[in-house]
């Protein structure tokens, strides 16, 4: 027994054919390797390095002493408590999780329907117009779109709000009303990332095979059906992978967007866990507690995206 498991394990390992044939093949994509290089730098200088930073969520973190040398908080889950028994903890993981849904389940569809519409476009120059015109937003910041967004939603010198006054109506607190704040949120964030969502659903119909539309239109298949019967079906891969890496980030709910749009009137529909870390955990320098509802978030995160690969299995369209 002892001779054949010598054997077998002397079989299992790699012979120098073998390893040679790995170098071979090294060499030979060695450019794409070389392209790989700056990525896996930057993940590993901004989000594998700074992971030993976490254990500040486990301990009562002191500036002048250090991570290493701060002393560890007691009880060990005291940040946490600290956080969850804020009377505002709540209302912070709701309106996180309601806006990210929000975002979710309105910004998911449009990407899709504009991508179908440009590809069943046959005017090159407007679907080139068209396309140039909504991922153009992709590349403006939030400091820019929330001008923009004064201009036209301001309650006294909104473009908007003239319309509506001159129509007889009232004006809308559109930026400061608890009733409008997180439409204009959603509203914003689709506007923003609408055509570059289109372009990775363009890119995943271009790769779906031509012969099956020819077979199709032989058939005397419609447009609509061929939308319906080949270009859904053919991208529906890509639709469940960028919703199970959405999924991962529901807690994310967009500290920048958010940070520069809202105000003091519409916290109670608006604050988030980021914004919140961001104002009793850094501008009063507590960095164990923004640590500790990171880790919280991160965890949640990690969660959801494991849950959502198990369930997208189930159709075969998992990432793993």
């Amino acid at each position: 027994m002892k001779a054949h498991a010598s054997e077998t394990g002397t079989a299992r390992m790699p012979s120098a054919e073998r390893i040679a044939r790995h170098v071979r093949l090294l060499w030979k994509f060695k450019a794409l390797y070389v392209m790989l290089i700056p990525g896996m730098i930057y993940y590993l200088i901004y989000k594998y390095v700074p992971m030993y930073g976490v254990i500040i969520a486990f301990k009562d973190f002191d500036m002048l002493e250090g991570i290493l040398r701060s002393d560890w908080a007691d009880p060990w889950f005291k940040h946490f408590q600290r956080f969850f028994d804020s009377p505002y903890a709540l209302e912070l993981i709701r309106n996180t999780i309601l806006i990210s849904l929000y975002k979710l389940v309105f910004g998911t569809a449009p990407p899709i329907m504009l991508a179908l519409v440009l590809n069943e476009c046959r005017v090159r120059w407007y679907k080139s117009l068209v396309q140039t015109l909504s991922y153009m937003p992709h590349f403006l910041s939030w400091i820019i779109i929330y001008g923009i967004a004064i201009i036209l939603l301001s309650q006294d010198s909104g473009i908007i709000n003239r319309w509506i006054v001159e129509a007889g109506g009232k004006p809308i607190a559109f930026l400061t009303s608890t009733d409008w704040f997180r439409s204009v949120l959603v509203g914003t964030e689709v506007w923003q990332n609408l055509g570059w969502g289109a372009i990775i659903y363009l890119a995943a119909i271009a790769g779906i095979d031509p012969t099956l539309y020819e077979a199709a239109r032989v058939d005397g298949a419609s447009r609509m059906r061929m939308i319906w019967h080949i270009t859904l079906p053919g991208i529906r891969h890509v639709i469940i992978l960028l919703l199970i890496l959405r999924l991962g980030h529901i807690l994310d709910a967009g500290f920048e967007q958010i940070y520069i749009f809202y105000n003091i009137h519409v916290y109670p529909v608006a604050d988030i866990l980021d914004t919140w870390v961001f104002r009793t955990g850094l501008e009063q320098l507590n960095f164990s507690l923004a640590s500790a509802v990171g880790l919280f978030k991160s965890a949640i995160g990690l969660l959801l995206v494991l849950g959502s690969n198990a369930l997208a299995k189930r159709w075969g369209q998992n990432i793993w």
